[in-house]
């Protein structure tokens, strides 16, 4: 028998500036809507472009699995 004893993902995201929006508001929201639905997260990486996008490295809870080791 085996099972998850920890997981998590590592994701680049890119908030862009297209259409006039706020790449820093987006992100705000983002990391809200992470907050609110109890999931764990790091920012590894945080990068302005010169356009204004934002590039972020974030390691986050994958479902409701524990992440013992990888946020701790």
């Amino acid at each position: 028998m085996r099972r998850i004893v920890s997981a998590c993902l590592l994701q680049t995201m890119r908030f862009d500036t297209y259409n006039d929006a706020d790449p820093q508001k987006d992100l705000e929201i983002y990391c809200k809507k992470l907050d609110n639905g109890g999931t764990k997260y790091v920012i590894e990486d945080r990068i302005t472009e010169e356009n204004g996008a934002i590039v972020v490295k974030i390691r986050k809870q994958y479902n409701s699995y524990p992440v013992k080791g990888y946020i701790d």
